[in-house]
């Protein structure tokens, strides 16, 4: 897969929604009923970040959701973006982008979400022909304000910003012509996800759902 083709399966599978999901998830028992609220209220793509022993069974029993897109995040290593793809991740996410890893992603037909937290990063990303890119860590390193201002001299790179989303910053991110979803965890709060209150999670991603972009 070329970079060029990985960012176009990203720039798709990110305009199913406003908001990418990121999910921390300790039982594989959880993960499909989490799934199928999420899809049910309206936010297919979810990224299963590999944080946890459990994840890459997380995303293989995800991955069996119907109308569910399931990606990996915190992918770091050649290893990772094997036993992602192995476990049914249909894209792939890091917080920052390396030569090697963006190798291996493209080798394994990964499509990829390099991290970026920079102009600097960006334009190298967007040199080897990314251009749909993660913002990590968007609050941290500049919010809005900052990516607002590389739309002017970038704007053929469109990002995802990820890292300290929350309802209330959203919609100043979505606002931005350069910003094509976001990613947040607020609609799978850890509380909710162990009480099993799937409803009040699919209550959660039907409002992020129905954020304006």
């Amino acid at each position: 897969m070329t970079p060029e083709a990985a960012s176009r399966d990203a720039e798709a599978i990110c305009t199913l929604a406003p908001i990418v999901p990121v999910l921390v998830v300790d039982r594989v028992d959880q993960a499909a009923p989490l799934a199928r609220a999420l899809v049910a209220g309206g936010l297919p793509a979810l990224e299963v970040t590999l944080r946890t022993e459990a994840a890459l069974d997380v995303i293989a029993a995800m991955a069996e959701v119907e109308g569910g897109v399931v990606g990996a995040g915190t992918l770091l290593t050649p290893d990772d973006v094997k036993r992602a793809k192995d476990a049914g991740a249909r894209f792939g996410v890091s917080p920052g982008a390396t030569d090697t890893l963006l190798a291996a992603c493209e080798a394994a037909d990964l499509p990829l979400l390099p991290g970026a937290s920079s102009a600097t990063e960006a334009m190298r990303l967007l040199e080897r022909g990314y251009r749909v890119q993660k913002f990590f860590p968007a609050e941290a390193a500049g919010g809005a304000p900052f990516l607002k201002s590389l739309a002017a001299p970038l704007p053929q790179i469109r990002f995802c910003p990820t890292g300290g989303i929350s309802p209330e910053n959203a919609t100043s991110y979505l606002a931005l012509p350069n910003v094509i979803c976001a990613g947040g965890s607020w609609v799978a709060p850890k509380a909710m996800v162990e009480a099993e209150d799937w409803d009040g999670i699919e209550a959660l991603a039907r409002a992020a759902a129905a954020l304006p972009r």
